[in-house]
């Protein structure tokens, strides 16, 4: 069991989730009990189907437990209802995805400040085009998602992910569709942006020497975390 610490980031207590499908109940998560500080970067590996995209959508409150406590940023999750918890993450949770999720008919600019846009910010193109400086796109800061690159597109979306300063960075598989030199280029700018801001980072990967990068290693499998590099194995384990 993770004992709560007040620089905890995220804390996790025998999280349970518990999925229905037509073969009937699926155990996704199995008790997963973690803890992270403020400014710390974990990386998520395991093989496909251990759980590590729902363990990340647990932690954004896209995925409620079954069972177990979920506490982000001093949210505690459960105790939120769905517009709480659209506040929650509007304020406090960026998140990178393998596909982009930029919108076709918005410009570099307009993709980056619509967050802002949402949450009533008077400032979001000033903040959204300084965004855009700070990941090398201000030359682009007025094209459409179709007339960029891939990396150039991953980049938009990290300035929009970093844009209202949130306490937590949620990145699943984020270099997935690009080429290996271009997937470099973006994660040296994930971990720096993160640095620079203080900001926590949860990374899933599969890759073993960009999940090292991290501070810290935590490997699931068939829903439990079965090694954390910040603990002993057997602790990991329980």
């Amino acid at each position: 069991m993770v004992s709560p610490d007040s620089t905890d980031m995220i804390l996790l207590r025998d999280v349970q989730v518990t999925l229905t499908s037509a073969a009937g109940a699926v155990n996704v998560l199995r008790g997963v009990s973690l803890a992270a500080r403020a400014g710390e970067t974990l990386s998520l590996i395991g093989p496909s189907g251990s759980g590590k995209t729902t363990l990340l959508m647990t932690v954004a409150g896209l995925v409620r437990p079954s069972a177990g406590e979920v506490v982000v940023a001093g949210h505690d999750l459960g105790r939120l209802d769905e517009d709480g918890l659209a506040r929650f993450r509007r304020d406090t949770v960026g998140i990178v995805f393998q596909a982009f999720h930029l919108v076709p008919t918005m410009t570099a600019l307009e993709n980056v400040a619509l967050p802002l846009e949402f949450a009533g910010r008077t400032d979001a193109f000033a903040v959204a085009a300084a965004c855009l400086a700070d990941v090398g796109l201000q030359p682009r800061r007025d094209h459409y998602p179709a007339e960029l690159s891939g990396g150039e597109q991953q980049r938009v979306a990290l300035a929009r992910a970093f844009a209202a300063t949130p306490k937590l960075i949620l990145a699943d598989e984020p270099t997935g569709n690009l080429d290996g030199a271009t997937g470099k280029q973006v994660m040296d700018l994930l971990f720096a942006l993160a640095a620079e801001h203080g900001t926590t980072l949860l990374l899933i990967t599969h890759e073993a020497e960009l999940a090292r990068r991290a501070q810290r290693v935590v490997e699931l499998a068939d829903g439990r975390i079965v090694a954390d590099s910040a603990r002993p194995r057997a602790a990991a384990a329980r």
